[in-house]
């Protein structure tokens, strides 16, 4: 009975809270379900209720910073509405707060599930909080699982090459276990005592019957014949000099767009040439001076993205795109800059920067190679773009002709610098020379645009001073 009158006051109670404001809810709620004494299996006896499994961490979460249901300890609990509550954002944890799991964290928002490429660390080992445990591909970047907690893995739940979504468990973390270290050394002394044993001196006995079989070996010959009456058949390599590995989800995202790309695209591709003298000569100048004021090495890069930016404002039609049956012109210049790195091609981005100056974008070129290098690029540092540069050249390229990155229209391909002989005021003079190429959408871009967009980029980058008069 009192079981009962419990469990109707109980209910009662709770569909008061659903006419309350939704945080003054979380706070009532979290207070009388941890501090009363009612039992928590008469609570989950209510079917409109849902069930949430929480602890001490998560409950900042449910409760604001400013409400007075701070000091929580682990508890369950139920709340009887579904918006009450998120996804969680931390591993769970066991009744005892003994073990913990790992989950596969948020990946961004268009990202929707992931590869478990690997496991950095195995059953047994030691992982102190936060520390990496496994790595996640998804279309864009490698997404690391971290544990909740300091302690021991019990076992791992999934496995290599498992596709995953965002709250799959990883694995168990259990804090009072002990260091597999100690179940080394009795295998290690089982080893020896099992090669001790003197089994080989058997194998003579096998080797005084193996000139009995040395008639078979004058067959080895017979098999070879064959080969020699059909000298026109290729011989292949056998299937055991060849390797079959699964291809990243890194890989395949890239060859889908850039297969994309070439299959919506009406792409052209047009070539100038730039006399580097003057810029080099600018860079030589101040580059000491440019580190001492600004921290950061003054490159080739910065004036290139601002001579893209110069002809993006003149040209506005290869910053635009073609969305069905309309025209997107964007009043902003969002610059790409193709990274290559070891695990696939990516294009971070360099925001604004129609607003930046030289020092700004070096910057921020720095910053997204950095973490290129690390593969901590997030899914914001690559969502977007409007043109895309291309510097093959560091890779020693001549020439190329590079493919629009979509939903852009154009992308600017630049090229290893090379002595050449030029004409200069009637004069053969050598000259550090670059090829630069674009390729563009041919469908919205006409090669008049196309022309005049790459000479604007040739006038900037050979006479810097054009940037500071605008002309």
């Amino acid at each position: 009975m009192a079981s009962a009158a419990m469990l109707r006051s109980a209910a009662r109670s709770l569909r008061l809270r659903l006419r309350q404001p939704l945080e003054q809810q979380r706070c009532l709620l979290a207070r009388q379900f941890l501090s009363s004494s009612v039992p928590t299996e008469t609570l989950g006896l209510l079917r409109s209720s849902t069930h949430v499994r929480s602890y001490s961490s998560q409950l900042s979460a449910l409760i604001p910073a400013t409400s007075q249901c701070s000091n929580l300890t682990r508890k369950r609990c139920y709340l009887p509405h579904p918006s009450l509550y998120q996804v969680w954002s931390r591993s769970f944890a066991s009744d005892n707060g003994d073990k913990f799991e790992a989950v596969v964290p948020f990946m961004g928002e268009s990202v929707t599930d992931g590869t478990l490429a690997n496991f950095l660390k195995k059953p047994g080992d030691r992982v102190e909080a936060d520390e990496p445990i496994a790595q996640i591909e998804t279309d864009k970047v490698t997404i690391d699982v971290a544990s909740p907690e300091a302690g021991v893995i019990e076992k791992l739940i999934a496995s290599e090459g498992d596709t995953v979504t965002p709250g799959t468990k990883v694995a168990i973390i259990s804090k009072s276990a002990q260091p597999a270290e100690t179940h080394v050394a009795p295998s290690e002394e089982a080893t020896p005592k099992e090669s001790s044993p003197p089994k080989v001196e058997e194998k003579p006995k096998v080797e005084e019957k193996a000139p009995k079989v040395e008639p078979p070996k004058m067959q080895a010959p017979k098999p070879t014949a064959p080969s020699k009456t059909s000298p026109s058949e290729p011989q292949l390599p056998p299937k055991e000099r060849e390797r079959r590995v699964p291809m990243p989800r890194l890989r395949k995202r890239i060859a889908n767009r850039l297969k994309d790309s070439q299959n919506t695209f009406a792409m052209l591709t047009t070539f100038n040439e730039v006399d580097m003298t003057n810029l080099m000569k600018l860079r030589s100048d101040y580059k000491d001076e440019f580190v001492t004021k600004h921290g950061v090495k003054l490159g080739l890069m910065s004036c290139f993205v601002k001579a893209a930016v110069s002809a993006l404002q003149n040209q506005p039609i290869v910053n635009a795109v073609i969305d069905g049956d309309d025209i997107i012109y964007r009043d902003y210049v969002d610059v790409s800059v193709a990274v290559g790195t070891s695990k696939g091609l990516v294009v971070p981005v360099i925001r604004d920067t129609d607003t930046m100056n030289f020092a700004d974008i070096e910057k921020g070129i720095n910053n997204l190679a950095k973490k290129a290098t690390e593969g901590a690029l997030s899914i914001d540092d690559m969502a977007g773009g409007t043109f895309t540069i291309s510097n093959g050249g560091v890779y020693g390229s001549l020439i190329s002709t590079p493919i629009i990155n979509p939903p852009q229209s154009a992308i600017l391909g630049m090229h290893s610098i090379v002595q050449r002989p030029v004409v200069v005021n009637g004069d053969i003079l050598a000259r550090p020379m670059m090829y630069l190429a674009l390729t563009y959408d041919h469908r919205l871009i006409d090669g008049r645009e196309a022309v005049f967009f790459l000479r604007r980029i040739k006038d900037v980058v050979e006479d810097p001073r054009r940037l500071l008069l605008d002309i």
